[in-house]
């Protein structure tokens, strides 16, 4: 079902691509846009034990619409690059989980989540985090990533 990547020399192997997903500060979730065009952008996550990959965010907008209509997804996230101009190249690594959304989440995944978001963006304030996630807990929406398949690229260049 999913497309092998076609240049064997650079796979990210399933282990180093999994560790990238997991450090990542960021990555860029694309979907299908009710109007016919991709719609990506780019979104805060944390990945957790189970393999699942958690977002937060409204509980309305253009992106659940989206995920309504088709909850099918990918998600990307870019570690370290290094453009090396006198070879025309970049030094690169990716890695791409593909896989559907799950919305509607019960309370305790929810609050769950939260948790794991602030645990990895702001270690050391964990008390705080727990009051501002009771503060907008009723306001947050949370999305579960189920991962189905991850693809990894790299190019290293010395």
């Amino acid at each position: 079902m999913f497309t092998e990547i076609r240049r064997k020399d650079r796979i990210l192997e399933n282990e180093p691509a999994v560790r990238l997903l997991e450090g990542g500060e960021y990555g860029f979730l694309a979907m299908a846009g009710v109007n016919g065009f991709g719609y990506g952008i780019p979104i805060s996550y944390v990945l957790d034990n189970d393999g699942h990959i958690y977002f937060h965010c409204a509980q309305e907008g253009y992106k659940l619409e989206c995920l309504k209509l088709n909850p099918k997804v990918s998600f990307c996230v870019v570690g370290e690059t290094r453009v090396i101009p006198q070879q025309f190249s970049t030094a690169y690594e990716s890695a791409i989980a593909f896989g559907t959304i799950r919305m509607d989440l019960p309370e305790e995944e929810r609050l769950l989540a939260l948790r794991l978001l602030a645990k990895k963006y702001s270690p050391d304030f964990e008390e705080l985090g727990e009051k501002y996630i009771a503060k907008s807990f009723h306001r947050t929406n949370i999305l579960r990533l189920d991962i189905e398949h991850i693809s990894g690229k790299c190019k290293r260049i010395k």
